[in-house]
């Protein structure tokens, strides 16, 4: 296997997936925490369809969540990983600890590094321990109270400003490019190019109405690539910044979760993303600057992802159908949209 490719055990689909207990995640904890420490209760977090994320209690009452990366946590059963696909499946020890150690570097906050163990020792599985921020999501505050979640957006407006002035020599995952590898295709715009049109192959093989429009959107992704310009530069992004990964402090600071897919690429395409996951909250995000040619290519293929994604999830088991299902619909609907102006 190339050193570029990264493997995890295939899953056995006739056994059902099982959640980790405290018997399971007790020897990770006394090693990450001390022997003299107690789990006396595990929580599976909601969310998450690449790793296990649990919430491990202690007997002190304090608290840590520990990340599993393991094949009975991952729904999209993706096996082999190439790590040259900047877009290729994000998951693994390896990719959050290089994601870690590079948002640190920059100031940017994310949950302290408490333990990782990507021997096996403690766990079959990679695994790794970090700091609980007991505080709700902004997704939460968001729903909750929308006038208290305004400066929390403007903090997260800030944090974005101190991400996106950090740049790589190259483009791709921030775990091979800091290692100095480099990605497939010669620029941004081409591997996104290429993506959307292999996701709109396998959309509209799903759906009549992409069938019958798959012309027309293809013709629009090649248009709207050959008006884009060349450019060097290569931002620091997220990659899937949504306020779903976005926790706070109980000072209101925002904190970023959920970070293995951290990648050098255009900015463009971290605020194409933002724009459908914040919708009309976005105006307190959008930064100065954006090359709007981009922007028209990134939002339809970020559409084409966001159905051609989903509607794999639901070949397999995952527990939330229905919410797969909507994604894939509005980001649909919105990609037909796009090419009937």
């Amino acid at each position: 296997m190339d050193e570029g490719d990264t493997q995890m055990q295939p899953r056995d689909r006739r056994r059902p997936r099982r959640a980790l207990t405290p018997a399971d995640l007790a020897p990770l904890t006394r090693a990450a925490l001390g022997p003299t420490r107690t789990l006396t209760a595990v929580t599976r977090l909601r969310g998450g369809t690449k790793k296990g994320v649990y919430r491990l209690t202690l007997d002190d009452g304090s608290t840590a969540v520990a990340y599993v990366w393991s094949a009975d946590e991952d729904y999209w059963d993706a096996g082999t990983s190439d790590l040259r696909d900047p877009f290729s499946h994000g998951t693994g020890h390896h990719l959050f600890t290089a994601s870690h150690a590079r948002l640190t570097a920059v100031g940017v906050r994310t949950p302290r590094l408490l333990y990782a163990d990507p021997t096996h020792t403690h766990l079959p599985a990679d695994a790794a321990i970090v700091e609980d921020l007991p505080g709700e999501t902004l997704e939460d505050l968001l729903a909750r109270d929308p006038h208290a979640a305004t400066d929390a957006l403007h903090r997260l407006a800030a944090l974005l400003d101190t991400l996106h002035a950090a740049t790589g020599p190259r483009f791709g995952k921030v775990a091979l490019v800091d290692n100095g590898g480099s990605s497939y295709g010669g620029s941004c715009e081409q591997r996104v190019t290429e993506g959307a049109l292999r996701d709109l192959d396998e959309i509209a093989r799903r759906d009549p109405r992409a069938a019958t429009a798959r012309e027309a959107l293809a013709d629009a992704v090649r248009t709207l690539s050959a008006e884009v310009r060349p450019r060097e530069r290569h931002t620091l992004i997220h990659g899937e910044l949504g306020p779903d990964h976005v926790r706070l402090t109980p000072e209101g600071d925002p904190v970023l979760i959920d970070i293995e897919g951290l990648l050098y690429f255009d900015a463009e395409w971290e605020h194409a993303f933002l724009e459908i996951r914040f919708g009309r909250r976005y105006a307190a995000l959008r930064a100065p600057g954006l090359d709007e040619d981009r922007l028209r290519l990134y939002r339809l293929a970020m559409h084409l992802s966001l159905v051609a994604g989903p509607l794999r999830l639901l070949d397999g088991d995952f527990p939330d159908p229905a919410s797969m299902r909507a994604i894939a619909e509005s980001n649909l609907l919105r990609a037909l949209e796009l090419v009937k102006r």
